[in-house]
C-alpha cells in the first residue's frame, strides 16, 4: 500500500474523485459477478474496497488541509 499511497498523492483532488468513482463502480460490478461466476482470486473484492480506502482517505486529508490553510 506505500507504492500505492505514493502514487495517489501526485494526482490532483480531481483526479482521485474520477478514480474513486471508477473504483465504487467496478466493486458493485465485481459483487454482481461474484455471485454468478465466483473468481479464482476470493480476495479480489477485499483487496480492490482497501485500495479505495486508501484514496479516500488521501482525498480527505488533502481537503481538511486546504480548509486549515483557508482558515489561518
Amino acid at each position: 500500500m506505500k507504492k500505492l499511497t505514493k502514487k495517489i498523492k501526485n494526482q490532483t483532488g480531481s483526479e482521485l474523485e474520477k478514480e474513486i468513482v471508477k473504483m465504487r463502480n467496478d466493486i458493485a460490478k465485481q459483487r454482481l459477478n461474484m455471485k454468478v461466476n465466483p473468481p479464482k482470486d476470493i480476495n479480489a473484492l477485499y483487496k480492490k474496497r482497501k485500495a479505495l480506502a486508501v484514496y479516500l482517505t488521501v482525498l480527505s486529508e488533502r481537503k481538511e488541509s486546504t480548509q486549515l490553510e483557508k482558515s489561518k
